[in-house]
């Protein structure tokens, strides 16, 4: 009797011991279909962890496979309008010219930013959130923002304007590349090129909007107001690279940047990041790619305004002498003061330099960059010459060659026209000649 006692005991604890596992496989999913009989909610039955009140939460594993009911996904954010696609450019590896220098070289590709397609779209988003915020501008109410722009501030306005319920009046030289005012046009914006002058002059690209939005204020009839952007002068423009471009830069490395080399047209990127990177790296240069006829190297070498280009009789144009757009410029502005102090070294770059450099950029690369990012790209390699193998180098793509093609590529001349060619030779375009 004892031995069939035993026996059966074992029977039974090893059957409950079956029963048990079975139940646990089971249960879930027969809890499933059970709920869904009953039309009670599946979220509240599974893919949730049951959380007791002490804090101890039980997971359940049987849902990370393959088997039982399709897990509940979180509904992702979805970004509103399209200023919400501003910001948190890739950072990526220039692949040719890092090989070339033994340098890291790492470009910002502010090109695509959703807007406007270039770092404007920063400054242009801040500088209408700021006259928001402080009463300058109210959305559907009539109001007009005004800038002159060579190019890239007013596309990136025109079209947060027609975003955000306003319209936009820019001012250009007519010197520009045509494709950008016919983009102006495209995006709804009134357009009014004028001929280049010095800022002294009331006909100016700059003061003749300051003008036009003070002549719209002031006249009763007109609905709205008149805004005058003042994008060389605005803070909130190199404040929307502190705010941003400087700690994507920080965070996309990790903290590891030897220089950073930009160009300056107002100077707000290069002060922006300069301003937010210093305190976090002491170490770090920041060093201005500047082209031909521009004030700025001197400015920063010498503490003077000046180019032998541009002295009395040897101008061929009114601003700064050179076939490059957006960076240049022989007048001090708040936003490249802002960062001035802080920036230690300057490269002047030549159009043959910068020309060359987007025949490199497209043939080694892929990369169809317009003039100012040649520019930059041409100081980045001196740069990486100057501190050796190893470093790491971050410069800005600010835009794209598209809408340099009637002037800057139309000198560029023809890609892979020259085979062979070193980064030494782009780095000597012109020297030779």
């Amino acid at each position: 009797m004892t031995y069939y006692h035993s026996l059966s005991l074992t029977f039974a604890f090893t059957a409950g011991i079956l029963l048990t596992l079975g139940f646990k496989d089971f249960y879930p999913d027969l809890e499933w279909r059970f709920r869904r009989r009953k039309n009670i909610p599946v979220e509240d039955a599974v893919g949730q962890s049951d959380v007791f009140q002490d804090g101890v939460t039980l997971h359940d594993s049987t849902l990370d496979g393959n088997e039982g009911p399709e897990p509940i996904y979180q509904t992702p954010l979805i970004p509103e309008g399209i200023e919400s696609c501003i910001g948190n450019t890739p950072l990526f590896k220039i692949k040719s010219l890092s090989e070339a220098t033994g340098c890291e070289i790492l470009a910002k590709a502010e090109f695509l930013n959703g807007a406007g397609g270039s770092p404007k779209d920063r400054v242009a988003l801040n500088m209408i959130h700021t006259a928001e915020e402080n009463g300058l501008l109210t959305p559907n109410a009539g109001d007009v923002i005004y800038e002159g722009s060579v190019g890239s501030t007013g596309i990136s306005l025109a079209t947060l304007c027609r975003a955000k319920g306003y319209l936009a009046h820019i001012c250009m030289p007519n010197d520009q590349a045509t494709e950008k005012s016919d983009l102006l046009q495209k995006l709804g914006a009134e357009v009014e090129r004028v001929r280049p002058a010095s800022i002294v002059d009331q006909d100016q690209f700059v003061n003749r909007a300051r003008a036009l939005a003070t002549e719209h204020t002031a006249d009763p009839s007109r609905p709205g107001r008149g805004f005058f952007a003042d994008q060389f002068e605005n803070e909130s423009n190199w404040e929307a690279h502190f705010n941003s471009t400087g700690p994507e830069i920080f965070r996309q490395t990790a903290g590891r940047v030897d220089a950073f080399v930009a160009g300056a047209g107002t100077g707000g990127t290069i002060s922006g990041v300069a301003r937010y990177l210093r305190p976090k790296l002491p170490s770090v240069r920041i060093v201005l790619a500047d082209p031909q006829g521009s004030g700025l190297l001197n400015r920063v070498k010498y503490g003077v305004m000046f180019d032998p280009k541009e002295k009395e009789g040897t101008r061929r144009r009114h601003q700064v002498d050179t076939i490059v757009e957006g960076i240049g410029i022989n007048r001090v502005t708040a936003n490249f003061e802002a960062g001035r102090d802080l920036i230690d070294d300057a490269v002047r770059v030549t159009d043959d330099q910068a020309m060359a450099m987007a025949r490199w950029l497209v043939e080694k690369d892929g990369i169809f960059a317009g003039s100012s990012s040649c520019v930059n790209c041409v100081a980045a390699v001196n740069v990486a010459q100057q501190l050796g193998p190893g470093h790491r180098i971050v410069t800005i793509l600010c835009d794209s060659g598209t809408r340099h093609l009637s002037k800057f590529w139309a000198r560029v001349g023809d890609v892979g026209s020259r085979a062979g060619i070193t980064l030494q030779d782009v780095l000597e375009a012109g020297s030779k000649a």
